[in-house]
């Protein structure tokens, strides 16, 4: 396709997703908006892809930033693939952590994992870990505890192909979606851990050779809503109190490799 034609598609959908209100959040040429370690970022054939060349290469979990401002409530649609062993995510309501590294986050995320129970999954970057795997539906109360509301099918996909992932966020309340079908709910009631604004940004996971390939990503601002109230007398009937789930997949579905220590 000429490029002339390719811009005028770009145009197009530029347009079309500012009608059902939607911004294009990627530029299709470059990543002017975005901040990230540019030995580990690049845009190709409209496509942002974020390579970790193995264990050696990066020493933390390292993020594409968007720079346009914290989100608060929003719907988000990203379309993304994972070549490699490894996962990604989608960071959201995040804060950077300086004394860590540059471009290292910690917040919620969507997970983009080739093991089935977690991709999609309510997870907590370098933080309160994991909330609800793919499949269930959870609440942390006022004190932090972990309750699963319900259960449903979970959403099976292969990461290494073309999947729309979509967050809704709104209150307390957070919504993942793959492909229009939900994968887990968490309502945070822990007010003194929650967050309900912070930073967007793409994980590129350290340890086993990978990349991660956005070729859309779109979000639509929300008007704000307050947090629900915890009520346990409107707990649904079958709400069981779990312990947080324990991965074995921290990576991929493969054997995992140190860094080697320099």
């Amino acid at each position: 396709m000429k490029p002339a034609a390719l811009f005028s598609l770009f145009i197009f959908a530029v347009a079309a997703s500012a009608e059902d209100g939607f911004t294009s959040l990627f530029n299709g040429k470059d990543l002017t908006g975005w901040d990230g370690d540019p030995k580990l970022w690049k845009v190709e054939n409209g496509e942002v892809i974020g390579t970790c060349t193995g264990p050696d290469a990066m020493p933390n979990n390292s993020f594409l930033i968007w720079r346009g401002g914290q989100v608060k409530d929003f719907e988000l649609h990203a379309t993304v693939r994972v070549e490699g062993d490894n996962n990604s995510g989608i960071q959201y309501r995040s804060r950077e952590l300086p004394e860590v590294a540059p471009w290292v986050i910690t917040g919620y995320q969507i997970d983009i994992h080739p093991a089935i129970e977690h991709t999609g999954m309510t997870y907590e970057e370098k933080g309160r870990g994991i909330f609800g795997l793919n499949g269930t539906n959870v609440m942390l109360d006022t004190s932090g505890a972990l309750w699963k509301l319900s259960e449903h099918e979970p959403v099976k996909v292969d990461v290494s192909q073309w999947n729309e992932y979509t967050i809704i966020a709104r209150g307390n309340h957070l919504v993942h979606k793959i492909n229009g079908k939900v994968t887990s709910e968490l309502t945070d009631y822990d007010v003194s851990k929650r967050a309900l604004a912070g930073l967007l940004a793409i994980q590129l996971h350290r340890g086993n050779a990978n990349s991660v390939h956005i070729k859309d990503l779109r979000l639509k601002v929300l008007p704000v809503t307050e947090p629900q109230s915890f009520d346990p007398a409107k707990l649904p009937a079958g709400a069981v109190k779990i312990e947080k789930p324990r991965t074995k997949s921290p990576q991929g579905t493969g054997p995992v490799v140190p860094p080697t220590k320099k």
